[in-house]
């Protein structure tokens, strides 16, 4: 509706300054020398790619097999080459063989010219660590109040709500994006905390399964001088990887304002995948 993107913003703002309002000593105390991911109006941070970086050391993420070379929509406009879909490398160490199996079925679609499940083009949430590989095309955006961090997808949109300075609960439910409780560290750092995420959505862009032991902690924090946010994310699930592992997400600084942008629901047969069509009106109604 006209003025809907305004509205949309003018809450988030008006939401935060009530926020803001009860800040107790304490939770100033709490937050202290927080970094500042919540940029101005008219910037966002925008992923620089959407595959989970090798970490400094240790054992790191699912990548491309080297076999079948993965070109995105982007290369292949460059080259005028044809985009193909990624296929897991299965010599990674760090996979059960329960895991490297559903990838391997996973792998042989794509290999015979199937077209994958992907989160974005089903209106999927992401999951976690998914949910930071998620998109190239769309910005994230941090809200920062004392008592919590909100993080924007714009697509979609898919939204965290990471709950500050608290323990996890007893027995959280399974969710999407499951619970996450963070602090600040070190003054320049948010360490972001999840567990109970839903064992219908998968670790990154290669669909690695995972079971509900995993245990994802991100650590947030600006580089370049504020213009550009890392996370090291650490994965621990050890039914599904056989040691924990880590990667490395980055976003750069960019000109963007958060506009509503929505998915389509229900859009399981999107190419083809699955078996309910896209839900259509026979006929219009206004």
């Amino acid at each position: 509706m006209p003025g809907s993107k305004i509205h949309f913003v003018a809450s988030v703002v008006c939401a935060a300054a009530m926020l803001l309002r009860g800040l107790s000593a304490a939770d100033a105390q709490q937050n202290a020398g927080m970094p500042n991911l919540t940029m101005k109006a008219g910037q966002a941070w925008m992923e620089m790619g959407d595959e989970l970086l090798p970490p400094p050391s240790g054992a790191g993420p699912v990548t491309n097999d080297p076999r079948y070379p993965y070109v995105d929509n982007g290369r292949a406009r460059r080259t005028n080459g044809q985009p193909t879909y990624r296929v897991a490398d299965l010599n990674n160490p760090i996979l059960q063989p329960w895991a490297r199996e559903e990838m391997r079925k996973a792998n042989a679609d794509v290999i015979a010219g199937k077209v994958p499940f992907r989160p974005r083009e089903r209106c999927y949430p992401a999951g976690v660590p998914g949910f930071v590989v998620y998109t190239l095309v769309m910005p994230f955006d941090f809200l920062q109040t004392p008592k919590e961090v909100t993080i924007v997808n714009e697509g979609g949109p898919e939204i965290r709500h990471v709950f500050m300075n608290v323990p996890h609960s007893a027995n959280p439910k399974p969710s999407w994006y499951g619970e996450s409780v963070g602090h600040y560290e070190n003054g320049d750092t948010l360490v972001v905390d999840t567990i109970a995420i839903s064992t219908k959505s998968f670790v990154d862009n290669y669909r690695t399964p995972h079971t509900d032991k995993l245990h994802v902690v991100e650590r947030f924090r600006l580089i370049n001088a504020g213009k550009a946010l890392e996370d090291l994310v650490t994965v621990d699930d050890p039914g599904t990887f056989t040691t924990p592992w880590s990667a490395i997400q980055r976003w750069r600084l960019v000109d963007r304002t958060l506009e509503e942008n929505i998915c389509a629901e229900n859009n399981y047969a999107f190419f083809d995948y699955g078996v309910a069509p896209l839900p259509q009106a026979p006929k219009t109604e206004f």
